[in-house]
């Protein structure tokens, strides 16, 4: 019995590289899953890839050579025909009940960018369905995968992590731009640059009902490319910045820069074009995009850059500590509970067939007696053959309670083994 994930997210891999290894939940998964039954047959998987992760799960209950690190990652090169040497040394691998609890920690956003964000337990689900529908999964992917959803629920009802923004973009858009619109889905935004910062800000703003969006960048590619994940987006090129900026509500920038582009002065020309409307910016910019005057134009502009998003992040990150070490202790408890259940498991064939082929002797010696002792009462036979059952059950305590007790601490493959030799017990 053998469970393995091997993985790259956010915190080990560029975006740029996890595009390339995703698979989506289209025809390319379905490929990928039919490629993956053609190569490992007697294995079982389950493909998780969203924006921050590409996850390879793989379990296999016989023994038998499951599919190693580098089997997988020969298959991610193959299939999506990016060169090994560009991404086998940051795909991590995790089996056992190491596997299990990183699983366990996905579903429960404390692997995620945005520690209890809600989405990932969605992802998770749809991860699950998909390979149920590619026929995919099997005894053990259903119980790790099922106990998964479950423990995000115990998760998020025992603790409150999901509780407080902790990353810039979901703070920008859920503590203070929804501090100043009631609504978002008559807004213009006009986004400055297409960077990552900027493209999970659009994110958020998204969820919130954003439908009028226009992106501006030099290279107007960039800004294509971000324009074609967002629904209702546009891509303009960088010159005409000056006639965007009077028609927007909401303004993100993330130039990377290296003087502000927007200064006070000329951010001042654009407030005569639109009835001074309220307007909130976002600054991303390190160093900044809008000069700090800008904020000051009147009570109207709105402008907040990276340090007045990183104070509120840590602030509400130092509230969640408790949170999260309460959700990592869950984690390991359900963990623990899994694979005792999982180990467990694995004994019931050997002690099914050990307490088959004892009380079959046991039977076929009543019968002897029963035709030695045909003097004795009806009564007197059933009291024998009861007495030779406890003798039975009496003989078969000590070695079944060692493995139950072997299981509870790890795979008892050992005295497994020696059980089935000891007593001849076919397989």
């Amino acid at each position: 019995m053998k469970l393995r994930v091997v993985y790259c997210n956010h915190q080990t891999t560029e975006l740029s590289l996890r595009e390339r290894l995703s698979f989506g939940l289209g025809e390319r998964a379905r490929q990928a899953y039919q490629a993956l039954s053609q190569r490992f047959p007697n294995t079982e998987f389950v493909l998780l890839s969203t924006c921050n992760r590409v996850e390879i799960y793989t379990a296999q209950e016989e023994s038998g050579n499951p599919p190693t690190r580098q089997d997988v990652a020969r298959f991610l090169s193959e299939f999506h025909r990016v060169p090994l040497t560009e991404f086998v040394d940051e795909l991590i691998e995790e089996q056992g009940p190491d596997a299990v609890r990183h699983l366990f920690q996905v579903t429960c956003s404390l692997d995620s960018m945005v520690l209890g964000e809600p989405q990932i337990v969605s992802q998770v689900k749809q991860a699950y369905e998909l390979a149920q529908t590619n026929e995919a999964c099997g005894p053990l992917t259903h119980a790790m995968f099922q106990a998964a959803i479950r423990v995000s629920a115990r998760v998020r009802t025992e603790t409150r992590l999901s509780e407080g923004r902790v990353s810039i973009a979901s703070v920008a858009v859920g503590e203070f731009a929804k501090s100043i619109f009631d609504r978002f889905d008559d807004k213009q935004v006009v986004v400055i640059g297409a960077g990552e910062m900027a493209q999970e800000t659009l994110r958020y703003l998204q969820h919130e009902g954003v439908r009028s969006i226009c992106v501006l960048n030099r290279n107007v590619g960039r800004a294509e490319q971000l324009a074609q994940q967002v629904d209702g987006a546009i891509a303009r090129p960088f010159e005409e910045l000056d006639e965007w900026l009077p028609r927007a509500d909401v303004i993100v920038s993330a130039t990377g820069a290296e003087r502000p582009i927007i200064t006070a002065d000329r951010f001042a020309r654009t407030r005569q074009q639109n009835d001074d409307k309220p307007v909130f910016i976002l600054d991303l910019g390190a160093p900044r995009d809008f000069e700090p005057a800008v904020g000051d134009l009147d009570e109207n502009v709105f402008l907040y850059d990276i340090d007045d998003l990183k104070a509120t992040c840590e602030r509400n990150r130092a509230l969640r500590a408790r949170e999260i070490e309460r959700a990592l202790q869950i984690v390991d408890e359900e963990t623990q509970r899994f694979m005792q259940e999982i180990y467990h498991r694995a004994t019931g064939p050997v002690v099914k067939r050990l307490r088959e082929r004892w009380h079959e002797i046991s039977a076929q010696e009543v019968q002897r007696l029963r035709c030695k002792l045909a003097h004795l009462s009806e009564e007197d036979l059933a009291q024998v053959e009861r007495t030779v059952e406890r003798i039975v059950n009496k003989l078969l305590h000590p070695p079944l309670e060692t493995l139950r007790e072997e299981a509870r601490e790890g795979p008892p493959h050992g005295l497994l083994e020696a059980l089935k030799r000891l007593f001849h017990l076919p397989d």
